[in-house]
């Protein structure tokens, strides 16, 4: 049984960082690409960063510089590491997984398979 299991999230003020993580048990972790996508109120879910077994790295354009993806297949984790976190930043981050999306398609919600229960982030302005 797959499981992906966020870190709590939490509240903070526009300027300050957050690293969120998430475990990944059931799964061969270090064959899976792993992606964070969010999803605000009313909006729909978009995605944010991935990281594929090669470790190439993906952002949307709003976090380049700002996130960093990271994996630590022997813990079975992966990290995002948030930085100079804006309001437009709020929103619920979910954690997804893949083993067979293709590089051009690491962006789309579509492309995973499992997903984590997600976890509240908040950016007070």
């Amino acid at each position: 049984q797959v499981q992906l299991v966020e870190s709590e999230g939490g509240l903070v003020q526009a300027g300050d960082s957050l690293t969120l993580s998430c475990v990944a048990s059931g799964v061969t972790f270090s064959r899976y690409t792993m992606a964070w996508f969010r999803q605000a109120p009313g909006k729909e879910r978009e995605f944010v960063s991935a990281i594929r077994y090669s470790r190439s790295t993906f952002y949307r354009d709003s976090v380049k510089g700002r996130f960093t993806i990271t994996r630590d297949n022997a813990k079975n984790t992966v990290n995002l590491q948030m930085s100079s976190l804006i309001p437009e930043d709020t929103a619920v981050y979910y954690c997804a997984a893949s083993q067979t999306v293709i590089q051009s398609a690491v962006g789309s919600a579509n492309a995973y398979a499992y997903w984590g229960q997600g976890t509240q982030v908040t950016v007070s302005s």
